[in-house]
């Protein structure tokens, strides 16, 4: 059986240079044998985390929008791959909405000390950063970094690898840069062949 895959796009660009690291991605998970579900982060229609604390003691969010089907996905999902460009030295704020809104594994974990995500299943999963930023500066992605690793340990899919691309505003094509295309399609085929291999021992 396929191990499946969630990939992330957090920018709000469908070609972009982000989202095409991202199918690099998931071309090499896919070639390692995983089901790669794409979600695009800005198309979905979904409020910010307004803190009504319902999921405090209940399993789902009191809000219903395209986040009520994304928790299930995210319990039954084996690996993660987060796509996003650097804003404002963090994230974009549609992707860290929807990060806020899984304060529902977050209350389950750390306050009612029940894990969604087996001890089991957690060994298995693993996220994929992957991110570019238009300034030449030091330190330009440790605000995204923080806040994505942050996410991994509420969901219980730590933060294994990255790809990271800085002065885009000069490189302006990330296809003229092979080199980081080539990172993105080997760290997503490693990603699927660790987790089809998991899947061969079970």
């Amino acid at each position: 059986m396929a191990k499946k895959i969630i990939a992330l796009l957090g920018s709000p660009r469908m070609g972009g240079n982000t989202a095409k690291l991202l199918e690099q991605a998931i071309e090499g998970a896919q070639d390692a044998g995983c089901d790669v579900e794409k979600i695009p982060v800005f198309h979905l229609n979904f409020k910010p985390c307004m803190e009504i604390f319902h999921c405090m003691e209940n399993e789902e969010c009191k809000i219903k929008d395209d986040m009520t089907g994304m928790y299930q996905k995210f319990r039954e999902m084996d690996s993660l791959i987060v796509a996003a460009p650097v804003m404002t030295m963090g994230i974009p704020g549609k992707l860290k909405m929807f990060m806020d809104r899984f304060q529902v594994f977050y209350m389950a974990k750390y306050f009612r000390n029940a894990s969604f995500i087996s001890p089991e299943h957690r060994k298995e999963r693993k996220m994929l950063f992957i991110s570019i930023s238009g300034m030449n500066i030091p330190n330009v992605f440790e605000g995204a970094k923080i806040t994505t690793k942050a996410f991994g340990e509420i969901i219980d899919c730590p933060y294994w690898d990255e790809v990271l691309q800085n002065d885009m505003d000069t490189i302006r094509d990330i296809t003229t840069k092979p080199d980081v295309m080539k990172a993105a399609y080997e760290k997503g085929y490693r990603l699927g062949s660790l987790l089809m291999a998991e899947e061969e021992r079970a």
